[in-house]
């Protein structure tokens, strides 16, 4: 995500150095071999000194934390026959690539990253607070330019389960309240999925704000919304976070999940919760990422449909990821939808370009069940 509001100089590298939480790992990603049982996962790595704090079913696999010795955990863990792999499992900032706030892509001089890292220490992490309601109900101009409208005599995605991915959804959010019908949270593992960044609440407005003539409308805007959050206000959160947000939405047979978020680089874990997702029937629209270069992840794994964003001149937009692995570019560029606190917000990124994606497939899905 790009915040439509420029400040002066700032560029993604600053932002990047600034807001890199990686952890020093001290939690793994444990896969045992199929033929192991849950509980047997479980006691296996207990024994060998590693603290289950997570187990993960679809994909064979817990998750083993230690405050100082996990590395001792995860050489036993590695000699045992049972044990198939053992991946890192870092805390990392994922709205990264799919969200330079402020940049302005501008080439950067000294004087604007000094001026920019003061603008950011100033700044919450969530941004400035979001604007009030548009008079009247406002169709943003990426949702006129994938024809969403003109479908809404045959569709408007009434009944499909979409998981949003991402830092939760505003549940009180008047554009949004009555398309949420349940949701979950990773981190604290219960039932509060409320955003606390503003990041998945803008997501949802794309795919699913209501048609009620206030606001802003969505490209599904009767599509069934359950707000996954696996990112904290930060947009931060592990890799199992953000895994077994994936595989709740398989466990919850969710039909299309919007994941606008991503990593530079992935793991063979992440890989295989994408199958997860695949062998599930649920459809996953990822974003491409923000860096100008490779894809990221999970966008970049086969089962993954990798979305670029475009400008109001259907161009490419500079700071989108782009390859082969591409699948569909969509408006990424200042993109209005609606934000925490009850308010509306101008941004873009190829975080914004996958949630019309989603909303379009849930169209599709809802006259189509059962599509892959």
């Amino acid at each position: 995500m790009v915040r439509a509001v420029k400040l002066s100089g700032l560029l993604a590298l600053t932002l990047i150095a600034l807001s890199s939480s990686a952890s020093a790992g001290e939690r793994r990603i444990v896969v045992f071999d199929p033929s192991t049982s849950p509980a047997q996962r479980v006691s296996l790595a207990n024994a060998a000194g590693g603290h289950v704090v997570r187990e993960l079913p679809l994909i064979n696999a817990v998750v083993i934390e230690h405050p100082s010795q996990v590395a001792v955990a995860e050489a036993r863990l590695r000699a045992l026959k049972e044990v198939k792999r053992v991946d890192l499992d870092p805390k990392i900032n994922w709205l990264k690539m799919a969200d330079a706030r402020g940049v302005d892509f501008a080439v950067p001089s000294a004087a604007g990253i000094l001026k920019g890292i003061e603008a950011l220490k100033k700044r919450p992490a969530a941004g400035p607070a979001p604007t009030a309601p548009p008079a009247g109900q406002e169709t943003p101009w990426g949702i006129e330019r994938v024809k969403a409208p003109a479908a809404w005599k045959t569709s408007r995605g009434q009944g499909v389960k979409v998981a949003v991915i991402d830092t939760g959804i505003d549940r009180t959010h008047p554009d949004l309240a009555a398309n949420i019908k349940g949701g979950w949270n990773a981190i604290t593992k219960a039932g509060d999925f409320n955003d606390d960044n503003g990041h998945g609440s803008h997501v949802s407005g794309t795919i699913a704000g209501i048609d009620d003539d206030k606001g802003v409308v969505g490209v599904a805007p009767k599509a069934d919304l359950y707000g996954v959050k696996v990112l904290d206000a930060e947009g931060s959160g592990t890799f199992d976070d953000v895994i077994a947000g994936m595989l709740w939405a398989v466990e919850n047979k969710m039909e299309v999940a919007s994941m606008s978020l991503g990593a530079s680089q992935g793991n063979q874990a992440l890989a295989d919760a994408v199958e997860a997702m695949r062998k599930g029937g649920v459809i996953l629209i990822a974003a491409a990422g923000n860096s100008g270069g490779a894809v990221g992840y999970p966008a970049a794994y086969p089962g993954a449909i990798a979305i670029a964003a475009s400008d109001s001149g259907d161009r490419l937009a500079r700071f989108s990821s782009r390859g082969p692995t591409v699948a569909a570019i969509a408006p990424g560029v200042g993109v209005k939808s609606t934000y925490m606190g009850g308010g509306y917000d101008p941004l873009s990124g190829t975080s914004m370009a996958t949630p019309p994606v989603a909303g379009l497939t849930a169209l599709y899905v809802a006259t189509h069940k059962g599509a892959s």
